[in-house]
């Protein structure tokens, strides 16, 4: 049986069961507070100490996401950090006895990195500059008082590494990024020895075999082919790389730095790209690989990884299972649970006394049984190629005729995954069908694939979302008058894009954070950006030799030809894509009369992060779709209410 039969089967079966076909028919869901989607998790990033002796989370406090701590068998809490304008961005352990995170100003990216003890006290910025970007090389797993950052001070277009002592503050220089380097690997004993370049277009590895030596360039490549280091073998002597030098999709293998040579091949799947390798530092052992299809799966090496697994999901079913976090001795472990209807919980194991502990639902206020199903589909772009993404439907109503909003992903070069989405539930919940697709140049499906969406934005990579489109009215789903297009940042030009090249298709949009004018968007790239810029030119276009492909895919030059009603959402510190790509468009489309409801959060940069400003935005987008598309519509709750 072919895929593509295989796939109408599975979707004719679930348009079935949607439908009560053979079975007890499905209540229309109940409409969910807007807010229970958006709010902030009871307690999320659940992680261990080394010693496997304390808990550390994120929980809200003041309506924002803190680091909270408590020992393993008390129920003592400490919050260990006072957030109060953002939430924590992320963190993790620098010791036993010691927690690092990062925060930025506003959405503006500048990440600063902070230390702080147990009880919430010696409180430090250990990068107290202005206008830097801290990135994380190495939390130095055997060194208690120091760990590897990379810092932009010197230079704001690339990054230094320098060795900073998490109790004291102080730095010490390690490395100077000579102007090239994008990407730095550690051996096992936290030396630097290997690094990745690029100078746009070109990429290199470099190796030294101690730090004293000078890097060496060991093999360089266009762009299009990657060989990325992953982790040094236990022996420091081989790296393991994911690469896909001479063949369509990555895998994994082992590579002697010293002669250039691809070793051993460790995993490969004949569909999907494989770059993710897992590793037992304590027991000297790779455990396996993981990937994505559809769904996430795994290939285990490891008796006692794949055990643990099969332990875990027999005892969690229905669920997908995921290791969150070891000890060091990996004798205590956190256990992290999700399906497409629900955030899921965490989970405690002993391995000492083989005791498996729920700690807490992530949401706990999200009935599971009230969410909608995500689906796995494909169908064929008007080119050929085969197209993957997921659809939801609105539980208990008839799969017909249905209001449809279409969800390209951001990236581009990313993809659309499998899991509980709370956008998709959301418009679920109003009574949408909800598609995504993993259009062309979307990653994880090769190169080839990846490659075919070299400048094609507005073009072939638009098709995809348009055949999309068409597919569902020609399977009866969609009405063809009711259908509308959300997306961010790469989503949102593609939501630009299609309500100016295919204006009959759509009945609104919504843009958030997106491109609208190809040659402004590249014109304010931050500085950390300008090495990638050869190789975005060639991916997209370049303004300066190919003016008009910029003009006919920037859907600003187009505007006479939207004729829809928007709405459109900045944040005011956005790094990526400036406010000014979003003030042009809605300034030329309101002079045209169109209806253009624009908001904008000072506080905020690409994407909103807080909890506030999310209910203002989804607030306003129910509203606007089911105006437009005549979704349901919930019931303004009183001021001061509980949702």
């Amino acid at each position: 049986m072919t895929r593509q039969l295989v796939t109408a089967c599975l979707l004719a079966l679930s348009l079935a069961t949607a439908a009560g076909c053979g079975g007890k028919k499905e209540e229309p869901a109940k409409l969910i507070a807007m807010q229970d989607f958006f709010r902030n998790p009871e307690q999320t990033a659940y992680q261990l100490s080394p010693d496997g002796r304390h808990f550390s989370w994120l929980q809200p406090w003041q309506g924002r996401l803190n680091v909270h701590v408590r020992a393993i068998g008390s129920q003592e809490v400490t919050r260990v950090t006072a957030a109060t304008a953002r939430d924590i961005f992320g963190y993790g352990w620098a010791n036993n006895q010691r927690l690092v995170y990062i925060q930025d100003s506003g959405g503006d990216e500048n990440f600063h990195a902070y230390a702080v003890d147990l009880d919430g006290g010696n409180f430090l910025d250990l990068t107290p500059f202005e206008k830097i970007q801290t990135r994380f090389v190495d939390d130095l797993e055997d060194d208690d008082e120091h760990m590897l950052i990379a810092i932009n001070r010197r230079d704001p277009r690339i990054h230094d590494v320098y060795k900073v002592n998490v109790n004291t503050g102080e730095l010490k220089l390690v490395a100077e990024n000579p102007g090239t380097i994008m990407g730095w690997q550690t051996d096992n004993a936290g030396r630097l020895r290997a690094a990745t370049t690029t100078d746009g277009v070109n990429s290199s590895l470099l190796y030294r075999e101690n730090e004293n030596e000078p890097f060496k360039t060991v093999i360089t490549t266009n762009f299009k082919e990657t060989l990325s280091p992953l982790y040094f073998t236990f022996d420091d002597q081989l790296l393991y790389v994911a690469s896909n030098i001479g063949r369509d999709k990555t895998a994994i293998f082992t590579y002697d730095p010293r002669t250039a040579e691809h070793k051993e091949l460790i995993y490969e799947h004949p569909e999907v790209d494989v770059e993710n390798l897992m590793r037992s530092r304590h027991r000297k052992a790779i455990t396996g690989a993981a990937y994505f299809t559809d769904k996430r799966g795994y290939k285990f090496f490891d008796q006692d990884r794949a055990q643990l697994q099969a332990r875990l999901e027999r005892e969690l079913p229905g669920v997908e299972v995921t290791v969150a976090s070891m000890s060091k001795d990996e004798r205590r472990v956190l256990v992290r649970t999700f399906s497409d209807k629900t955030r899921g919980a965490y989970y405690y194991l002993d391995r000492d006394t083989d005791k498996l502990e729920k700690l807490v639902e992530v949401s706990p206020w999200l009935d599971p049984t009230a969410m909608a199903d995500m689906k796995p589909v494909q169908y064929t772009s008007r080119d050929g190629l085969t197209i993957h993404g997921y659809l939801t439907l609105p539980r208990g109503i008839e799969p017909k005729h249905l209001p449809v909003v279409v969800n390209p992903h951001g990236g581009p070069w990313a993809r659309d995954y499998w899991g509980f989405n709370p956008e998709v539930q959301f418009l679920a919940n109003r009574g949408y069908a909800v598609l995504q697709m993993n259009f062309r140049g979307s990653t994880g499906y090769g190169k080839e694939f990846w490659t075919k969406s070299f400048k094609q934005w507005g073009r072939a990579m638009q098709d995809d979302v348009t055949d999309g489109v068409k597919w569902l009215i020609s399977e009866g789903i969609a009405d063809p008058d009711r259908i509308g297009i959300y997306g961010g940042s790469y989503g949102g030009y593609a939501t630009l894009a299609g309500v100016t090249f295919t204006p009959d298709l759509y009945a609104c949009a919504v843009d958030y954070v997106g491109v609208s004018n190809i040659f402004t968007w590249m014109e304010a790239f931050p500085p950390y950006w300008e090495p990638f810029i050869a190789m975005v030119k060639e991916m997209v276009g370049d303004p300066a030799t190919e003016p008009d492909l910029i003009r006919e895919i920037s859907p600003f030059f187009h505007v006479d030809k939207i004729e829809v009603p928007l709405l459109v959402a900045q944040g005011a510190n956005d790094p990526r894509v400036k406010k000014e790509e979003s003030d042009q468009i809605v300034t030329a489309l309101r002079a045209r009369g169109i209806d253009v409801e624009y908001i904008v959060k000072d506080n905020e940069g690409h994407g909103f992060a807080n909890e506030e400003n999310r209910f203002d935005f989804y607030g306003a987008m129910e509203k606007f779709l089911g105006q437009h598309l005549g979704g349901s519509v919930a019931p303004t709750p009183p001021p001061g209410s509980e949702s």
